[in-house]
């Protein structure tokens, strides 16, 4: 009887030591708190401390962003760890990293950006050495075709007449004689189909296809 309360003893006091151990160890376990961040601030030139309206803020290799409003004013949901990529044109390019260790799901930025100053090689202007070499220059100068010039080209008859030969039908005309077909097939359905060859219509549809090259071999 002393031996069998001894272990009871012993197995009450094992169990209430388990009991504690796994206590503590689920008040130390850190909980997982929510990872999305409500993103928001205010973009700003540096110097003047003047709103930049229509910047860029995006999250980098994420596809996501956002613009700022006339007020330089924007607001995004991101995640912590997010790199944050600032721009807008005629500025240098800022980012930002969002912390892991944020404890309230809000985080506020006041972002400056910087000017930045393109400079352009110098370009020095100098007269021809005489007039002859002036003037065959400028005869032999190459001018670009202009948009006229572009729209006559791509219209001639000659080069779309070309262009219906070597190019193959495409998915719309090809559909389109598909469904012609199968019209006149089932129009015809249970009854002789009509000799074309006293039609003229027919055959002036031959002599036209004839004279585009639709019988030609396209290899």
């Amino acid at each position: 009887m002393k031996i069998f309360f001894r272990y009871t003893l012993m197995l009450m006091v094992l169990l209430i030591q388990l009991a504690g151990w796994g206590q503590s160890t689920v008040q130390n376990t850190p909980v997982k708190k929510d990872t999305v961040i409500q993103l928001y601030g205010v973009i700003m030139t540096a110097d003047s401390l003047k709103a930049i309206p229509a910047a860029s803020v995006v999250v980098a290799n994420k596809g996501r962003g956002t613009l700022t409003n006339n007020d330089g004013v924007f607001s995004i949901a991101v995640l912590k760890g997010d790199k944050i990529i600032f721009s807008s044109v005629g500025f240098k390019e800022k980012s930002i990293t969002i912390p892991y260790n944020l404890t309230d799901n809000q985080y506020s930025v006041i972002q400056l950006l910087v000017n930045d100053t393109t400079f352009l090689p110098a370009t020095i202007i100098k007269p021809r050495p005489s007039r002859e070499q002036f003037e065959r220059d400028f005869v032999n100068t190459k001018i670009p075709d202009d948009a006229y010039e572009i729209a006559r080209q791509n219209t001639n008859e000659n080069r779309l007449r070309a262009l219906l030969v070597s190019l193959p039908a495409d998915g719309r005309e090809a559909v389109n004689y598909q469904l012609r077909q199968q019209a006149n097939k089932y129009y015809y359905a249970g009854q002789l189909p009509p000799m074309n060859i006293f039609n003229p219509a027919a055959w002036s549809e031959f002599i036209q296809a004839w004279k585009r090259g639709d019988f030609k071999s396209k290899n």
